[in-house]
């Protein structure tokens, strides 16, 4: 994103991005189109429900659904036919559920016909398909659409009227509520909507995940600029190649709303294609929802086991090999789950420090925990091995 400028949108703006990409996909749901996709193995066990032409007319590059967990609310972005979808509803189990957005009629319809046919061989129905923009997830078209019918327009009134509507449906009847979803997928779509309404794509993502939730998201991305002249082909758009996010822009993205533990779970070597030079390769990036909040202080510490001298995350916080780094509860609490967990050593204090108690605290000064902070001023006891062994085994 930090590739863009004025000149630069006005002139991808000359191209209709949703126009290219629906009249692309609608296409691709009658018949297959091999360039859409990358090359990826899935878990042929969740395969076997799934019927022929949903598995040749999926689109992707890469395979997100593969970490989603038991019991889990998973959200597909641009789900297409529903693979996706319907790979997800077996990991879950009954006790998770799956929903699919996409705002494609053709797609939508493929993944909807089968729909409860897969879930009979599934053993349990949790899986729904919701017409939306991923970049407005609070709208759902079906209802827009309904409303329509019933009240079409006909002159700016009408028009203003839909438009109240619409501000209605995102108030009161949200199709994705705020903070309802565990962990958002979606494979080779982000690429595919307008830079414009990127900002807003990230921002409704974070929304509508609950607080420590993730993404796990597979998308194409490239090593440089895609320039203007290929952004504003439409066969070049709607095929994942001239709307790819530079690399370093994709992830910074996800750290500019807000997001946290970024990483990139799988990234191909070799270029998926190249134009004029530029590389374009899939990559699948996981990141996490949960560090919003005031920093109090509880004294406790982490100490980061290496293997570099030192490591800083992303808002600041340096951790230093083997040196008890001060932070604050929210700090601590994060550092203890993945995708930290196993980089560090927990040193929560002796003696608890009460919610009562806490003060603020800036945990970006970057200072080593005094041990009497984490022990107590007053702490004075002696313990000596026993039979001058330090282990159980008796091994020191």
């Amino acid at each position: 994103m930090s590739h863009d400028d004025p000149s630069t949108t006005s002139l991808i703006m000359s191209l209709d991005v949703e126009a290219a990409v629906r009249q692309r996909y609608s296409h691709a749901s009658q018949e297959v189109q091999a360039s859409l996709c990358c090359p990826v193995d899935y878990d042929p066990k969740y395969l076997e429900v799934l019927p022929g032409e949903m598995i040749e007319r999926d689109y992707g590059c890469g395979d997100p659904s593969k970490y989603v967990k038991r019991g889990e609310y998973v959200l597909d972005l641009g789900s297409g036919g529903g693979k996706a979808c319907f790979i997800a509803s077996q990991v879950v189990g009954s006790e998770g559920a799956v929903t699919g957005v996409d705002m494609n009629d053709n797609m939508l319809a493929l993944a909807r016909q089968h729909s409860e046919e897969i879930g009979n061989r599934i053993g349990h129905h949790n899986v729904e398909f919701r017409k939306g923009r991923i970049q407005d997830l609070a709208l759902d078209l079906d209802r827009l659409e309904e409303y329509l019918a019933k009240n079409p327009v006909s002159d700016a009134n009408d028009w203003l009227r839909v438009q109240a509507y619409e501000e209605e449906l995102r108030t009161s009847a949200p199709m994705i509520p705020s903070g309802s979803i565990d962990v958002v997928i979606s494979n080779c779509v982000l690429n595919l909507v307008n830079p414009n309404d990127r900002r807003q794509l990230f921002e409704e993502i974070f929304r509508v995940l609950r607080r420590g939730g993730r993404i796990v998201i597979s998308d194409i991305v490239c090593d440089e600029p895609v320039p203007v002249e290929l952004q504003n082909d439409a066969e070049l758009w709607s095929g994942c190649i001239s709307g790819a996010f530079v690399e370093s822009d994709f992830l910074s993205a996800f750290a500019e709303v807000g997001f946290y533990g970024i990483e990139l779970l799988d990234r191909n070597v070799e270029p998926w294609a190249v134009v004029n030079g530029i590389e374009f390769r899939s990559v699948t990036v996981q990141a996490f929802k949960g560090k919003e909040g005031p920093c109090m202080d509880h004294n406790e510490a982490v100490v980061y086991r290496g293997p570099w001298k030192s490591v800083t995350d992303d808002d600041g916080h340096v951790l230093r090999r083997g040196e008890p780094m001060a932070v604050c509860r929210k700090t601590f609490e994060i550092y203890n789950r993945a995708p930290y967990s196993g980089q560090i050593v927990p040193v929560p204090p002796r003696q608890v420090v009460g919610a009562d108690e806490a003060q603020p605290f800036d945990c970006r000064c970057n200072v080593v925990r005094d041990p009497r902070e984490s022990k107590g001023e007053s702490f004075d006891e002696t313990q000596l091995p026993e039979d001058g062994c330090c282990s159980s085994g008796g091994n020191c």
